[in-house]
Formats: structure tokens, C-alpha cells, sequence
């Protein structure tokens, strides 16, 4: 293919209504791209192999008697199979986000509804065909690989397949605009997450405001959001700019958006769709440009359906979902975690990094953590403190790793012989404190909290041998 020529850029416009061909051939032109417009999906590939682009405008419905977008679905995969590196965006005129998202997945870079909004649809080519021109300097794979290693690997880690896949998303959308939820429990770096997509995207150079959207009250929504002006009620003595107005040209993070009241949520939907908002106090409407990206903890199909989140609001965050899991699904990162976040908390602290031991971190890859990445971090920080020299172990390790986790307690069950339970348990105790210290007794009378000889005596009485291995 013979690089393209324009200043601009050069548009493949693919539509099988000839006004929609004309209206968008003009708009662009008038931009100063170079555009080629063709009306079925067979010119469409026929163009492709003969000329080269820096990004393809396609209609999503070509099939006029169905809504479902799959003639143009299968039509983007066989543009990606002939060059993954090419930016395609999508049009809709059904309206149907599912369709998009469902676009978008598949390997589209942004999308735009019929009708379009020029100002929308001329930002997101210019950030894609930038985007292609920058990754022609290098294989895109070397590209994305670099940027994951200079923006998310200090802090995303993943070996584990959970947590690549989650990257794998986080490199697709994070160059994008489109808005991203990012669904997990507490302490699983959703934020972590937004950052990263923030760092990845063209908007980098602008700021990036966090917002904690379920701790706001009715009360100061407005002026938080949107901003007031002098003399706008009690107190407001000087006008304050709004995080709408502080994230103009960067990315809003809407964090904890589940939690936001219904009244609130439609205040938010308000400005998403008409991009502008209104400074409390202020007859005079102000444009926003912001990629917002929200997160939440809780299930917002599940809150939809109860009428706790409002279904608009839902469809227009939910454009592309990102889920992190949980710690316990991803336990092949803990090694990697412990070691980066306790080279952070060391110097964060002043004290040298440790290591930790095989027993510690097999320990810590056992514990359910129910806090997740925030928990864990906890635990270094307080292993660090305790650990006498420049190791932790197993006995620096909170109790907590140990007992059971909170809310799985189940009702008390009355043995019919005390002592048989009684030694049951000490029986299971000892057998895991071996299993934990790879069969070491010293390190394991330590955690038991008991002597060594103490230890000896209750392994000869319960008949437990001990060879490498801890068995009965």
C-alpha cells in the first residue's frame, strides 16, 4: 500500500446512502482530509487492497431489514484481518449502543450515532488518525508493549491471565474516547485502572479529576460538578470552577458512581448528553469536553433492573466495561505484588526493602483477602514494621492470614466428644503451621505461638511424622 499524501489525513467514508456519503465527504474536506466514499461492503474491501487509509468511517447497518449490525460486524473483521493497525469508526443509526459496544469489542475504535455531531465526530477521527500515524513508526505490538511497560507495569501487575486480559482492554480502549466502566470489589485498583487509561490516552497532557460521585450530597452536587459564581447563595463569596470545568480536555473519573442518589444521576446524564452545564448561579451555559471514565463496586445491571440506577445513565457510562477481578482470582500476582509494593513502602519509609520468605508468601497466596490489593498492601506495610531483620516471615504476618474470613462463620456445632474435637483441632492446626514452615518446626512453633520442645511433645503425642512434608 502507497503511504497517503494528506496533510490531514485520508478518510474512507463506507455508506450505502448517498446523501450521508456527500454530507460527510464535505464536512471532512472542508477539515482538509483527503476522502474516497464507496457504498457497499465489497468496494469497501476492494478500495482497501488497492489504496491505503488512515482511517475507515463505515455504517454498521448495511442490512436495511435488521437492526442486529451483523453484516457490518463481519464486515470490521475482515478490515481487521486486512490490517489490524487501521482505525475504524463505526456509525449507527439505530441508536443502539449495545451494537456499538458489541463494535467495539471487536475490534472498532470509537463510534458515533446517526445523527452525528460534527464537533464529536471530527475529534474522534483527528485522535485516531493521529493515533495510526504514531503507531506507523513502529509495529503496534512493540508500541503497546512499550507504553504498558512506561505507564501501567509500575503499578498494574499481571502475570496472571485475569489480569492480562484486563490489560489487554486497558491497551485497546485507553488511546480511545469512549467512556469506560470499571467494575470491582473494594480495593481491587479500579482507580489504579483509570489512571492508566488516562495515561494511555491522547488526553494525557490535560488533567485528570476524581470525583468520589457517591459522596456527594444534593446540597453541594451542583457547585462541586458544575461550579458557582459570585453571590450564588449564602457564602459563596468568590465563583469557584466546577471538576467539569477543571477536567476540560482531560478525563472526569466518576468513582464510586453506584452509589450516587437517582436525583443526582440525572443531572449527570443531562450534561453527558448535551455536553454543557450551567455554573450555579449562571443563566450562561459553558461547553465541556471530558472523557469520563466511571467505577463502581456494585452490580449496576442488578440496580438497574431494582430501580436504583437509571437505565440512560447506565448505557451511556457502560460504552466499554472493564471488570478487575478480585485478588483471590488472580493469586499467581501476589509474588510480584508483595515485591513492588513493599520496594514502595521501604522507601516510602526509609527502610531498606526486605524479602520475603517461600513460607511468608505461601502464606499470603493462601489468604483469601477479602480487601484485595489495598488489604495486601496493609500487610506489607505492617510486616515491614514488625519484621525484626531484613526478612519477613510467616510469624510477621497478621493473624488475620490465618483465621477465618469475616462472614463465613457457620452456626456452632456441639461435638459429641469434646476431647476427640479438641484434639482434631490442635491436629489440623499443627499439620497447616508444618505444611505453612515446609515442615521447619522451629518456624512453626513460632506461628503456633507455642515452644519448640512444647511442639515436639504434642507432634509425638498426636503421632504426626514429619519429613519434608508435613503427613499423619
Amino acid at each position: 500500500m502507497r503511504p497517503s499524501n494528506s496533510s490531514a489525513g485520508r478518510v474512507l467514508i463506507a455508506d450505502d446512502q448517498p446523501d450521508v456519503r456527500e454530507a460527510l465527504r464535505l464536512l471532512l474536506k472542508g477539515e482538509g482530509y483527503e476522502t474516497q466514499a464507496v457504498s457497499s461492503p465489497a468496494d469497501l474491501l476492494t478500495t482497501l487492497e488497492t489504496r491505503d487509509f488512515d482511517a475507515v468511517l463505515m455504517d454498521l447497518n448495511y442490512a436495511r431489514d435488521t437492526t442486529s449490525g451483523e453484516e457490518g460486524l463481519d464486515l470490521l473483521a475482515r478490515i481487521q484481518a486486512l490490517d489490524g493497525r487501521l482505525p475504524v469508526v463505526v456509525m449507527t443509526a439505530w441508536g443502539s449502543v449495545p451494537l456499538a459496544v458489541e463494535a467495539m469489542r471487536r475490534g472498532a475504535r470509537d463510534f458515533v450515532q446517526k445523527p452525528w455531531e460534527n464537533a464529536r465526530l471530527l475529534t474522534i477521527l483527528r485522535t485516531q488518525i493521529e493515533l495510526r500515524q504514531a503507531l506507523r513508526r513502529a509495529s503496534r505490538l512493540e508500541a503497546e508493549n512499550r507504553l504498558l511497560r512506561a505507564e501501567a507495569r509500575p503499578t498494574l501487575i499481571a502475570e496472571s491471565q485475569a489480569m492480562r486480559a484486563v490489560l489487554e482492554l486497558i491497551a485497546r480502549v485507553g488511546p480511545s474516547d469512549a467512556n469506560v466502566l470499571i467494575c470491582g470489589e473494594h480495593g481491587t485498583g479500579k482507580e489504579v485502572v483509570a489512571h492508566t487509561l488516562h495515561a494511555l490516552s491522547p488526553r494525557a497532557a490535560k488533567p485528570m479529576v476524581t470525583v468520589n460521585a457517591g459522596g456527594l450530597s444534593e446540597g453541594v452536587f451542583e457547585s462541586e460538578l458544575f461550579g458557582h459564581v459570585k453571590g450564588a447563595f449564602t457564602g459563596a463569596v468568590s465563583p469557584r470552577q466546577g471538576r467539569f470545568a477543571q477536567a476540560d480536555g482531560g478525563t472526569l473519573f466518576l468513582d464510586e458512581i453506584g452509589d450516587m442518589p437517582m436525583a443526582l444521576q440525572a443531572k449527570i446524564l443531562r450534561v453527558l448528553q448535551e455536553r454543557s452545564f450551567e455554573p450555579v448561579g449562571s443563566a450562561n451555559s459553558r461547553s465541556t469536553d471530558v472523557r469520563i471514565l466511571a467505577a463502581t463496586n456494585k452490580d449496576l445491571r442488578e440496580a438497574v433492573r431494582s430501580g436504583g440506577f437509571r437505565s440512560d445513565l447506565y448505557y451511556r457510562l457502560n460504552v466499554f466495561p472493564i471488570d478487575v477481578p478480585p485478588l483471590r482470582a488472580r493469586r499467581e500476582d501476589i509474588p510480584l505484588l508483595v515485591e513492588h509494593s513493599a520496594h514502595e513502602l521501604a522507601q516510602h519509609m526509609g527502610k531498606p526493602q526486605p524479602s520475603f520468605t517461600q513460607a511468608a508468601l505461601r502464606a499470603m497466596q493462601d489468604y483469601a483477602w477479602p480487601g484485595n490489593v489495598r488489604e495486601l498492601q496493609n500487610c506489607i506495610e505492617r510486616a515491614i514494621i514488625v519484621a525484626k531483620g531484613n526478612s519477613v516471615d510467616v510469624g510477621d504476618l497478621p493473624q488475620d492470614l490465618f483465621t477465618q474470613s469475616p462472614g463465613s462463620h457457620e452456626a456452632v456445632r456441639i461435638p459429641s466428644s469434646l476431647d476427640a474435637e479438641l484434639e482434631r483441632l490442635e491436629r489440623e492446626f499443627i499439620l497447616e503451621a508444618l505444611r505453612r514452615t515446609a515442615g521447619i518446626q522451629v518456624k512453626a512453633a513460632e506461628l503456633l505461638g507455642v515452644s519448640e520442645r512444647s511442639l515436639w511433645h504434642r507432634v509425638k503425642k498426636l503421632g504426626i511424622s514429619i519429613a519434608k512434608r508435613a503427613t499423619t
